[in-house]
């Protein structure tokens, strides 16, 4: 059985770096236009161009979605676009809309067309269909159980993928209506506002303003809000379907994130297929509580198991948690002042290093931070000593995105993270 496609989220040139460091085989990312999530950094066309030339010199590939359920305006652009997607020489691009699969084919047909989840896929019969249409790729409807899933692969010949990680929504494969009727914004064309994600109380239409409990709690309850999918620790029964692609959802989350869900199942899957089940489930406790550091609603096996009951949605906070907060980025050094000078630093120890970091989050001496890196264990250290770049000492990082100096006692790589626990 061959190792599955590890394929990650890239909401921005930036996280498409860290997805590609952390160990990813492909990315996908949204144009301006034409994707379903309008609120991500997303890319212009100088920076789709940048994107693949980066991710191919890397030997990965890259994926642009273009899975908007089109209206008829949208079909002036999209021909010149699928035609420079075509010529950026991207490996695929994710479609919901049959009309937009048509044009693809006419306008671009050495594209390949993958089929998103929002198709709702769920049986062999539907799979076999797109693929006579010429689909290269089905991204499989989330509502699938294990059972099904060997079905499926059983009687279709075709690459398959499914999401692995990440957000879930509670309308059918993300086709979802709430948005489009309370508040305007169309889920189907880019804008959803994530209604599920509100707090919900019942009302009685003769007495206006009095908020009656669904559940019994007097704030409310939050009865859309499902948990997060995480199937890490299905991976071994995972492994008995040939599925070609293992897909990671979250193209609007932070750095840390697709770092840190990256990094996990990066090791989960090369530790799964090259030393096999029982070294799996001994490094399984110690990935499973990474991802609980990783901003998440708590997390569900969603269909894969079975029909998920209640205890798949967090009716309490839609709020998502995590156990650290993200406060900075190891940097390139290169074109930074007193690069590797550690031991010209004034009062420097024996044996430190001096880091070069971006600050995402206020941090001050003292403070404990945990470094996660690629292809490293985390470590921590306190910080003890702080410069802004003019070489300043500093007591607290305090401004947004500064560049400053700190002394470590191990080497803070470019791309690393760093964080701090929550009090």
């Amino acid at each position: 059985m061959r190792k599955p496609e590890l394929l990650a989220p890239a909401g921005d040139l930036n996280k498409l770096k860290y997805a590609l460091v952390y160990g990813a085989d492909a990315v996908y990312l949204s144009g301006r236009m034409f994707g379903l999530r309008a609120y991500a950094g997303n890319f212009s066309a100088d920076e789709i161009w940048e994107a693949v030339d980066l991710t191919h010199k890397s030997g990965r590939k890259i994926y642009v979605t273009v899975n908007i359920f089109a209206h008829e305006e949208d079909f002036q652009d999209l021909p010149a676009y699928l035609r420079q997607l075509a010529d950026m020489k991207v490996d695929g691009i994710i479609v919901s809309d049959p009309g937009v699969m048509t044009l693809a084919l006419e306008v671009a047909p050495h594209l390949d067309i993958h089929l998103s989840t929002q198709v709702n896929s769920t049986n062999s019969y539907a799979v076999n269909y797109w693929f006579r249409q010429g689909i290269k790729r089905v991204i499989l409807a989330r509502e699938l159980t294990f059972e099904e899933l060997l079905v499926v692969c059983a009687k279709t010949r075709g690459d398959l993928e499914i999401f692995i990680h990440g957000a879930l929504c509670m309308s059918y494969s993300g086709r979802c209506l709430l948005s489009n009727y309370l508040t305007g914004r169309d889920a189907n064309r880019g804008a959803c506002t994530q209604p599920c994600r509100w707090k919900y109380g019942l009302t009685e239409e003769k007495r206006p303003g009095k908020f009656f409990p669904l559940e019994e709690d007097e704030r409310g309850t939050y009865i859309f809000n499902s948990h997060d999918l995480c199937l890490l620790p299905h991976l071994p029964q995972l492994r008995e379907v040939p599925l070609d692609s293992y897909k990671i959802e979250g193209r609007m989350k932070s750095v840390q994130y697709v770092a840190g869900t990256v990094k996990v199942y990066r090791e989960a899957i090369d530790v799964l297929w090259d030393e096999g089940e029982a070294a799996f489930h001994a490094n399984l406790p110690e990935w499973l509580a990474e991802l609980k550091k990783i901003s998440h609603r708590g997390y569900t096996a969603g269909f894969f198991p079975g029909k998920p009951g209640a205890g798949a949605h967090n009716l309490e906070s839609s709020h998502p948690g995590q156990e650290y907060d993200f406060v900075g980025l190891g940097l390139q050094t290169e074109g930074l002042p007193e690069e590797g000078r550690a031991r010209e630093m004034p009062g420097n120890s024996q044996g430190e290093y001096i880091a070069w970091v971006e600050q995402r989050n206020n941090f001050k001496l003292g403070d404990i931070l945990e470094v996660l890196a690629p292809k490293e264990k985390p470590w921590s250290f306190t910080v003890s000593r702080m410069w802004d770049k003019e070489g300043n000492t500093l007591e607290v990082a305090r401004h947004a995105q500064q560049k400053i100096r700190l002394t470590a006692p191990a080497k803070v790589p470019p791309y690393g993270i760093l964080r701090r626990a929550k009090a």
